[in-house]
């Protein structure tokens, strides 16, 4: 199976503009990012809207495609980025792997373990999930969370803590179930990511501002894979920060 790794990567984030090209050390965010997923995967390409991340991918020798501005998510913009590239290429690819662009420590183990996911012919889409090792991060509505059924398919996301325990005081919810926290990175096969960008905002991705409920609401079967890895995403210049100042291998 041929599989394409897309990294989204715009400039206007409200909180954090021009992240992608922001130093870390020596290399830029979008670099790591990058060099990361080369990794483990055979084809990466960035996808941008803006010409200055564009050359700093051209820079570091990696490939890139230009993509329209008007994309609502990463999910959008990796389904254009792929036809052009399949394009340009002359290559077609049996699946899509979208890497968050501010996670420029992604590990390795986790690209693997999303792309074997399609050695299942059945599996449409597929995502990462973290046991919940902290009890304050069960309430925190910024840290989705995800139930699964019994063949590790997820049954629904929440910024809320699901599921609710009953007949327990919520001081010790953390102690008597495993909780899961979902980490965002995807990978669709790449005609079910086509037919992804044609639904419409369903009401219950518009409730809870998450994306892949609008897959479930429609049928579609989400696939999640364990890691024991957790993901830094840098979000704001203070992320940035602190990453710096814990120090890290350059």
């Amino acid at each position: 199976m041929k599989i394409l790794g897309i990294i989204p990567a715009r400039w206007a984030s409200t909180r954090f503009p021009g992240k992608p090209i922001v130093k870390i050390g020596s290399k830029t965010m979008i670099e790591r990012v990058y060099k990361q997923a080369a990794k483990s995967l055979d084809y990466v390409i960035v996808a941008t809207d803006d010409e200055r991340i564009f050359k700093e991918v051209r820079r570091f020798n990696g490939q890139v495609v230009i993509t329209s501005d008007q994309h609502e998510s990463g999910t959008d913009r990796c389904a254009e980025a792929l036809k052009i590239f399949e394009k340009e290429s002359g290559q077609k690819f049996d699946a899509v792997i979208n890497i968050q662009g501010d996670e420029p420590f992604i590990q390795e183990e986790q690209i693997k373990q999303i792309a074997e996911c399609f050695n299942d012919e059945n599996t449409q889409i597929a995502t990462l999930v973290k046991k919940i090792t902290e009890a304050e991060i069960v309430f925190d509505p910024s840290c989705p969370k995800v139930i699964l059924n019994t063949n590790s398919e997820a049954i629904y996301f929440s910024r809320s803590t699901i599921p609710y325990i009953n007949n327990t005081e919520e001081k010790d919810w953390f102690n008597k179930f495993t909780f899961y926290e979902h980490l965002g990175l995807y990978a669709y096969k790449s005609d079910i990511l086509d037919k992804l960008t044609k639904l419409p905002p369903s009401s219950l991705e518009i409730a809870e501002s998450l994306e892949q409920n609008r897959w479930l609401e429609n049928g579609y079967k989400i696939k999640v894979i364990e890691t024991d890895h957790a993901n830094i995403s840098i979000d704001t210049q203070e992320d940035l920060d602190k990453i710096i100042e814990q120090g890290f291998e350059d």
